[in-house]
């Protein structure tokens, strides 16, 4: 798989969305030309025209929560680490995602060579926005060994409890190349110690963290479950919020009135629910995560529904890489499944996701538009599944050649 260059070249689907409309259009052509949607029209004649017969043209998708590095080669090589991540970018890019935010993992702060790596051309992927690891208390959420730690005093993990900590951690994740902060609000079910309705920080230091973060012009994000949690990481002035699968009504009036956008990585819980008496989808998890979610599972239900009731903005992500990657895409089904129409749950993955990451110059088909393109065949409008069917990507103007079967 390779990117090839269109300098100048008309795509033509049956019909076009362009991220913002309430529904698609028919008998629109879209313009590309040196990286950025130029015109939507009807092509001249002896233009350059790429036919996307049966298929629906819709912004590259976004998604706003993901793990390209694996987790569980936390104490693998650096170089081990970074090779793994390889093949999975290039199977987001293939799925239709032009852009991730990559939230990071427990120890060391390696996606933003990835983010370099996409950049510069040395590999193939989606546009990389990075917080390199989440910050955590001890006996926290990303507080991965505690019982190395307690043997042998060796953490695993960006481990900071208390303001003096927090500030030098956020300052370290900015030395390290982050676009984002990411911190542990509440603890969560893949949890080695605490669990996802006890809170992590306290007022104080989510304020010194959030503080720092801002001082430095880098956003937050939140990794949460429950109400306190939630709350405090509002009040403190974080951008989004990840999971918040066990808030209440309450909370999601509390996000709608402050703006504060909300990632439901809903797919991931499903994922987990549906496979409860499945040994294989459990075969190398943390020993307690299964009987977390057991103990969770009637509140965690009931809460999948909520999102779709608030009026909360809701950014597409998925937290794929606790599932395979190929698969982010049935976020868009559980979305729709648990009552987002299909409209709602596109702009998630487009315009409200740009939105999230501050890009006006995505999610979007416009004149002077990154040209970040996905050709779906089929219609998500009417079928949601399409969004897996993915026939054509294209980023900032350049198309994604998949091998062919004789390659």
């Amino acid at each position: 798989m390779h990117l090839s260059p269109c300098r100048d070249i008309w795509l033509s689907a049956d019909r076009v969305w362009d991220g913002v409309a309430d529904a698609p259009v028919d008998g629109v052509s879209v313009r590309v030309r040196d990286g950025r949607v130029a015109e939507l029209g009807t092509p001249p004649g002896g233009a350059e025209i790429k036919e996307l017969t049966g298929c629906t043209l819709l912004p590259g998708f976004i998604d706003c929560h993901v793990h390209c590095l694996d987790e569980r080669l936390d104490t693998s090589s650096a170089a081990y680490q970074v090779l793994s991540a390889l093949p999975v970018l290039r199977t987001l890019l293939a799925g239709g995602f032009t852009t991730v935010r990559d939230l990071g993992g427990a120890q060391q702060a390696l996606n933003p060579a990835l983010r370099r790596a996409v950049e510069e051309g040395l590999t193939l992927g989606p546009r990389m926005v990075v917080a390199p690891n989440i910050l955590s208390p001890r006996a926290g959420h990303a507080d991965k060994a505690p019982e190395l730690a307690e043997r042998y005093g060796a953490e695993v993990g960006t481990l900071a409890d208390g303001p003096e900590e927090l500030r030098r951690a956020v300052r370290r994740q900015a030395r390290a190349g982050a676009d984002w902060i990411k911190f542990a609000g509440s603890g969560g079910f893949s949890s080695p110690v605490d669990g996802p309705s006890q809170t992590a920080y306290s007022q104080t230091e989510m304020d010194t963290l959030v503080g720092t973060a801002t001082d430095l012009q880098l956003p937050c994000a939140t990794h949460a479950f429950d109400d306190e949690s939630i709350t405090r990481a509002i009040r403190a002035g974080v951008r989004s919020v990840e999971h918040a699968c066990l808030a209440s009504p309450s909370v999601y009036r509390l996000m709608e009135s402050t703006g504060t956008f909300l990632v439901p990585t809903q797919y991931v819980q499903t994922y987990f629910l549906e496979g409860l008496d499945d040994d294989d989808v459990w075969r190398g998890r943390p020993p307690r995560m299964r009987s977390t979610y057991r103990q969770h599972a009637e509140r965690l239900r009931a809460g999948l529904a909520r999102p779709a009731r608030s009026d909360v903005k809701i950014a597409f992500g998925t937290d794929a890489g606790m599932f395979p990657h190929a698969d982010n895409w049935r976020e868009f089904r559980t979305l729709v499944t648990n009552g987002l129409s299909p409209l709602r749950a596109l702009r998630a993955a487009t315009g409200v996701a740009a939105e999230l990451l501050g890009r006006p110059d995505l999610g979007r088909i416009e004149p002077g538009a990154t040209a970040d393109l996905v050709a779906l065949r089929g219609d998500p409008f009417e079928d949601i599944d399409a969004t897996g069917r993915v026939d054509f990507v294209m980023r900032e103007g350049r198309s994604v050649v998949r091998p062919s079967a004789t390659d």
